[in-house]
């Protein structure tokens, strides 16, 4: 584990201010913070709740290798790249990426770079609960 990557992968609640404080850096001037929330529709139906499953060893793994690549891609300082698994409810927080960084371009592409690459590449399965049933969704596109 290095000093300034934090990853979670949990099935308690997300703190954005664990994440807030865990990338305070005092040679940093930009912080960017991306937080997914649960929203109540999708594709003109209303969602209910949100179930994440996941193959945590290769998760871990995954957003470790993501958290690396930003460092080495943008010159950031720190990142925290928390995710939660489980039942989720309308209005809660699945994830959230925190960077510094001396400069704040960095950050925000650092941040994005992060949440893309994530979704794209990191064994995290989401299952959306309707009224009338229940859908995987492949979050790889």
């Amino acid at each position: 584990m290095k000093e300034n990557i934090s990853i979670v992968l949990t099935s308690e609640k997300l703190n954005l201010t664990t994440c807030n404080d865990f990338v305070q850096d005092h040679a940093s001037g930009g912080i960017a913070l991306f937080v997914g929330t649960v929203r109540n529709h999708t594709n003109g139906k209303e969602v209910k709740r949100l179930d994440f499953s996941t193959y945590e060893p290769m998760a871990i793994k995954e957003m470790y290798k993501i958290a690396e690549q930003a460092i080495e891609k943008f010159d950031i300082s720190k990142i925290a790249i928390h995710h939660a698994v489980g039942d989720l409810e309308i209005g809660e927080v699945p994830v959230i990426i925190s960077v510094s960084s001396a400069h704040r371009r960095a950050a925000f592409k650092a941040c994005q770079f992060a949440i893309d690459t994530l979704k794209e590449t990191v064994p995290i399965w989401k299952k959306e609960h309707f009224e009338d049933g229940e859908v995987w969704v492949n979050s790889h596109p």
